[in-house]
């Protein structure tokens, strides 16, 4: 494969499709070409919010619910909306039930 000349969907600009974003692509199973330019991606990712380090350490504020621990009954703020019927934990119990105490069924002692 050689590098290809794209046009972007969005601005309508031509940009390189490397032979190693090629190779990238392969990689990870991508099967469609990039339609945006790496501008434009970057514009697009940003108004979405779409990044793993989005949270505090960039300075934005994550969102946390309030909800009651499932083991203690204290009550917490977790970073997802609790859904009815699932166990929500406070950070001290998280950590118990991560630990994975058979009794409580964590993570490690199950098998997949």
């Amino acid at each position: 494969m050689a590098d290809k000349t794209l046009v972007c969907r969005d601005c309508g600009t031509q940009f390189v499709f490397t032979q190693s974003e090629q190779d990238f692509y392969t990689e990870k199973g991508f099967t469609n070409e990039p339609s945006r330019c790496p501008s434009c991606r970057a514009a697009r990712k940003a108004s979405r919010g779409d990044s793993y380090g989005s949270g505090a350490g960039r300075g934005g504020q994550r969102q946390m619910y309030p909800a009651v621990c499932s083991r203690c009954g204290k009550e917490t703020e977790v970073p997802f909306q609790p859904t009815n019927g699932k166990p929500v934990y406070c950070s001290d119990c998280f950590q118990l039930e991560r630990g994975g105490g058979a009794s409580h069924g964590g993570y490690r002692s199950r098998r997949y």
